[in-house]
């Protein structure tokens, strides 16, 4: 499958560029970004080609992978959907309803495979303790804790400058990765509490199941390294089953994401991670940020 890459930051440069030269069922034909000088070191190190336009890095490819920030991602989903290109996109899919649909819409009307890189679900560990607990069933509750060290005192991520993580915060950056965790084993989300008492951009979600259970999820990107890290707790019927830690990297799962994109272009299946799933989580996100945009008022 002949593949361009859409973004030239720093999830671009650890995960997406590795993976997508990797892989030996792509061809990495070409990057384009919206920093040309950008898109020419990536390009370079990796032996394709920078790309100054983007609908003549659409016209040489079959699919693209997004490591933009989500609205522009969104924007130029739609744009590669509507030309055919199949799309390995990055989690959240929008920060709007509205841009999510849009999305939907697009692969839906021209027919093209979508996945959505939740890094949880490409990692072999992970995804296999997903499949086991939503077998088992019976769950009566669960428990998600995603903090990260982003905006700590001791931080020296390169995504601390986002300036859409900044704005956005918790939220919509590790949020994403919870839901993808709990919706498959406890059923969609049928109501949404939040709250938002600190610090920093911490905030607590109470999520009431379709399948009868409920779950408490606490999201935030100011902790401490040495308090930074993902748990997921589950108690029912079978007992208690917790999230196993994995060493799996980013450039690993991405991999995994791209067999995904290739399986469903090829077979016409939706994977269970497509842009159509994403949307919901993005709905999901919504609603608790207009409850916490009330609480504030």
């Amino acid at each position: 499958m002949r593949i361009g890459l859409l973004g030239t930051g720093p999830w671009a440069e650890m995960a997406h560029a590795p993976a997508l030269s990797e892989h030996s069922g792509l061809d990495f034909v070409g990057v384009w970004g919206r920093r040309p000088e950008a898109a020419k070191a990536l390009a370079d190190r990796y032996g394709t080609r920078a790309y100054d336009d983007v609908d003549a890095l659409l016209a040489d490819v079959e699919a693209v992978a997004v490591a933009l920030p989500p609205a522009v991602q969104a924007e130029l989903a739609v744009r590669a959907a509507r030309a055919g290109r199949h799309l390995l996109l990055d989690k959240p899919l929008a920060t709007t309803v509205e841009q999510g649909r849009a999305v939907v819409d697009a692969v839906r009307e021209a027919g093209v495979a979508s996945v959505v890189f939740f890094t949880s679900r490409f990692v072999t560990e992970t995804e296999a303790w997903i499949t086991e607990q939503a077998a088992a069933g019976g769950w009566f509750t669960g428990r998600a804790a995603w903090l990260g060290s982003l905006f700590g005192s001791d931080s020296s991520s390169p995504f601390a400058d986002s300036p859409w993580r900044q704005e956005k915060g918790a939220l919509w950056d590790v949020g994403p990765h919870a839901l993808s965790v709990l919706l498959p084993v406890l059923g969609d989300a049928r109501r949404v509490a939040a709250a938002a008492p600190g610090p920093g951009d911490t905030v607590h979600l109470v999520l009431d199941h379709a399948g009868g259970a409920s779950s408490t999820v606490t999201l935030s990107l100011s902790a401490p390294s040495a308090a930074a890290g993902a748990t997921v707790e589950l108690r029912g019927e079978t007992g208690v089953a917790v999230l196993p830690d994995s060493t799996e990297g980013a450039v690993t799962a991405l991999l995994r994401a791209a067999d995904a994109l290739i399986d469903a272009a090829a077979t016409g299946r939706p994977h269970p991670c497509d842009a159509a799933f994403a949307l919901r989580v993005t709905e999901i996100l919504t609603e608790a940020e207009a409850l916490l945009d009330r609480a504030a008022d």
